[in-house]
């Protein structure tokens, strides 16, 4: 006896030890007896949906809101599973008494699966040893089988009756907290599967029916009451799909997208499979359209099917899932219906496979992907689509190009828009489509994108939005087939002007244009980048005389600072500004313009910006009529505080008596330079070198002969200690090169000579450098200067003019080296200055290279 006492005990204790590892569903149970704590102790608070019998333990979203699947549900108290109630007492403070599994089906009130399992020869095997899990249906489960399924459960109890109560039945004893998501059980009928689905919002399904009062443990197992009578299942989702004549036209998509073998492996899959009634309401002949397009089919299949099992009971308001094609669905309730991206078109929900569910809908889900792009436009693109086709645009975006709309939603089209000429409004329309597909993932700040007008869009991204131009997206971009769709608040109106023409064509910006001019800031305005500039109007300086403003010009850092304190690097638009906070924009100043946009409006530093958004090339204006000022900026000269004072009102500036402004370097300001080159052709040089080396002396000849004309020209340098005498000689003719090496005494003698056309001139030219010569010829060696040297002296020697090619004559070479070298050595009174030092030997050797003259080409 004293061991049957304590039996109750153990297996309470083994309930309680099982949920210390909880669950969703026991996490959710927790929050329902939270609900319920003023109502006595171990009291769960449940919903249940208003006209049904429905209930659901609460969870916080279903509590605050009131309601489930989007009707209104009402609160129950209701002990939580294993409590009972004890007269007079508050709550439910009782332990429920444990029994046998037959036994406690009479707990749980699974009254009918009690009468059951007393008719079918079931009790003697539940109420005797081992251990048992039962997934008993409540007395409502049963009540909605139809009476035909019914009947011919009763009338053969002792197979069908005892089989079908056997498929609810596993072999040991599995708490909530062992039913895993995805996981399946052996039955004890045939081992056929018991495929479990735990969802994270406690709904724990098996074959998708809803477990509604779980953990009833028993001295023999436990048991679990749930909310629909299952049957076995032994099909695969491609056996329901080639069994099922009501889904051929979807079997047919199937197949030709390729995945009906995916359909037939393992996992865990739900299908929203159309009806052949849904393919009819589609225009005609569009299955037999796309069934050739491989990817569209592909596509349209893929975004029926989810990559997990849904069943019906486990939606309990909108939920978003990805769909196999990538994109995502919206399931959902409505009382006791399914609804799919807010549609109710679930004919036919739960039916079960091997590997997933199925539900049966009157409607084909077709998804972007599978659209061509003009397709994706919706109500509130409507005005732009009806203008795309009106205008004769849509016969350029076919099918098969690929394109992207910048579709202005229909407030953008205003009375003054509509009213536009054709051509005009055409020419808008065109730069709101694209050449090419890009989709929201690939766009960048500062990306140019061409529209089929020819035009070049400037992309701008911000914290929290995308711009083009003038005009920002809102939420909606769609990706087709064969473009791309985004959704702009305005009409994009690309720039053509730079800051600067447009403040002088707008004429109310002269006092402000004048004073950057004087500041040196002009080519700021016209230059190519990215600004942002507070332009003040003239009215800014209304008050202010020239007098007054001559003040200000007169100092240029200052002037600089104020100015530059109005611009910022970077466009920022209204619509790229993050509404209802401060945004501060780093000015070329340094300082930080406070900017907040509100209700579509601007205000700078609190100061009103009646216009913003004027687009150019190089930025955007926005106009106030104020002179921006830093607030931590000091002045330091009393005139110039005095004119400040008078132009900035809206604070008050700071006055330090000698303060000086910084100088700001205007590393921003690219000067161009353009260069012109000209590049002109003329005859093929040849170039003839000789060099003649004493030891150390060396002299060198360098020839260039070119055609004719000729000009002969002699120039000879000689520098420095030792001396160095240079002569030039060009001669035009065909490529010939000569070079000779005479190594003599340590004097460098260089000599080029160079032979080009009429008139015929013969010079030599003579430049002494390095130590001083005197005016008797010799070295001054105590460092004095006599100024007779100062000039070069010029040398006549013989005409060279007569000498035009040396093809025929290769010893001609050496008769002029050696005329050259001899000139050189006498040169008049300056001679002494090249005579080698007094006691060194000179030796001679001469080197001779012949080339072949370059033959003409044929």
């Amino acid at each position: 006896m004293q061991r049957l006492r304590l039996v109750p005990f153990v297996l309470l204790a083994l309930a309680f030890t099982g949920q210390v590892d909880s669950s969703a569903y026991d996490k959710i149970v927790t929050h329902s007896r939270i609900r319920a704590r003023t109502q006595g102790p171990n009291v769960c608070a449940v919903q249940r949906l208003m006209g049904t019998k429905k209930k659901y333990f609460s969870t916080c979203r279903s509590w605050y809101k009131g309601s489930i699947c989007g009707k209104k549900a009402e609160v129950l108290y209701e002990c939580c599973p294993g409590y009972t109630k004890l007269d007079g007492m508050k709550g439910c403070p009782a332990v429920a008494p444990i029994e046998h599994v037959y036994g406690t089906l009479g707990l749980v009130k699974a009254t009918t699966a009690q009468q059951y399992s007393d008719i079918s020869n079931l009790r003697e095997e539940i109420e005797g040893q081992g251990s048992f899990t039962m997934f008993a249906p409540s007395n409502e489960a049963w009540d909605q089988l139809s009476p035909s399924v019914r009947s011919a459960l009763i009338s053969n109890v002792n197979v069908e009756l005892y089989n079908s109560l056997h498929f609810h039945m596993v072999s040991r004893r599995i708490l909530t907290k062992d039913l895993k998501d995805g996981s399946s059980l052996k039955s004890m009928f045939n081992d056929l599967g018991l495929f479990i689905n735990h969802y994270s919002n406690g709904v724990v399904t098996v074959n998708c029916a809803r477990i509604i009062h779980g953990n009833q443990v028993a001295t023999n197992g436990v048991v679990h009451v749930i909310d629909r009578v299952i049957s076995a299942v032994r099909s695969t989702i491609t056996d329901l799909l080639d069994t099922n004549n009501e889904l051929s036209s979807f079997k047919a998509a199937v197949e030709a997208s390729g995945f009906m073998d995916k359909l037939r492996q393992p996992g865990h899959f739900t299908l929203f499979a159309p009806t052949n009634a849904a393919f009819d309401k589609l225009e005609p002949g569009y299955l037999r359209r796309i069934m050739n397009d491989k990817a569209v089919i592909s596509a349209l299949v893929n975004y029926h099917l989810l990559n997990s099992a849904q069943c019906s009971e486990a939606i309990v308001a909108g939920t978003v899932y990805e769909t196999v094609e990538g994109s995502t669905i919206e399931i959902g309730c409505d009382g006791d219906s399914l609804t799919v991206n807010g549609i109710k078109m679930v004919l036919k929900k739960d039916i079960v496979a091997t590997n997933g569910v199925i539900h049966l809908i009157d409607q084909v889900l077709i998804p972007d992907s599978a659209k061509e792009v003009m397709e994706l436009l919706g109500e509130t693109q409507s005005r732009f689509s009806d203008m795309v086709s009106e205008l004769g645009l849509a016969s350029a975006l076919g099918p098969k190009r690929e394109y992207t709309l910048l579709a202005p939603i229909n407030s953008a089209f205003s009375t003054e828009v509509l009213s536009t000429k054709q051509s005009l409004l055409r020419y808008i329309l065109e730069n709101h489509i694209l050449k090419l597909k890009v989709t929201l993932s690939e766009l960048y700040n500062g990306q140019l994108l061409e529209t089929l007008a020819g035009k070049l869009l400037r992309v701008f991204i911000y914290r929290a939005a995308v711009c083009i131009e003038n005009s920002c997206m809102v939420r909606g971009s769609k990706e087709g087939r064969n473009g791309a769709l985004h959704l702009m608040r305005s009409l994009i109106s690309p720039a053509d002007k730079t800051i600067y023409e447009i403040l002088v064509a707008d004429g109310r910006f002269k006092i402000f244009l004048s004073l950057m001019e004087t500041a040196g800031l002009t080519d700021l305005l016209s230059q190519e980048g990215s600004y942002t500039i507070f332009a003040p109007t003239d009215d800014a300086f209304s008050g202010v005389s020239k007098e007054e403003l001559s003040v200000l010009k007169s100092d240029v850092n200052a002037l600089r600072s104020i100015l530059l304190y109005h611009l910022s690097d970077g466009v920022f638009i209204n619509g790229g500004l993050e509404g209802g906070v401060t945004n501060l924009l780093k000015t070329l100043q340094g300082s930080n313009l406070q900017v907040i946009s509100v209700n579509s409006s601007i205000h700078v530093n609190n100061v009103d910006v009646p216009k913003s958004d004027l687009m150019a090339t190089n930025g955007v204006i926005h106009v106030v009529k104020n002179v921006l000022y830093p607030v931590d900026l000091p002045v330091g000269r009393q005139d110039l505080s005095v004119l400040l004072k008078k132009l900035i009102r809206y604070i008050q500036i700071k006055f330090v008596s000698g303060y000086t402004y910084t100088e700001i370097p205007l590393t921003f300001i690219r000067r161009t330079v353009t260069t012109t080159e000209y590049t002109e052709t003329g005859p093929s040089l040849t170039k003839v070198v000789r060099v003649i080396e004493g030891e150390p002396s060396i002299s060198k000849v360098t020839r260039v002969i070119e055609g004719e004309p000729s000009v002969t020209k002699l120039t000879k340098v000689v520098e420095g200690d030792p001396t160095h005498s240079k002569v030039t000689r060009v001669i035009e003719t065909e490529p010939t090169v000569t070079k000779m090496e005479v190594e003599g005494e340590p004097t460098i003698t260089k000599v080029t000579r160079v032979i080009s056309g009429e008139p015929t001139i013969a010079k030599v030219t003579r430049v002494i450098e390095g130590r001083k010569i005197g005016a008797d010829g010799k070295w001054l060696t105590d460092g004095t200067r006599d100024s007779t040297v100062n000039e070069p002296h010029i040398i006549e020697v013989p005409d060279f003019s007569k000498i035009t090619t040396i093809h025929g004559n290769p010893s001609l070479i050496d008769e002029e080296s050696e005329r050259i070298t001899k000139i050189i050595k006498e040169g008049g009174k300056f001679a002494a200055a090249r005579k080698a030092p007094a006691g060194m030997r000179r030796r001679a050797r001469l080197v001779r290279r012949h080339h072949k003259p370059r033959q003409q080409a044929q």
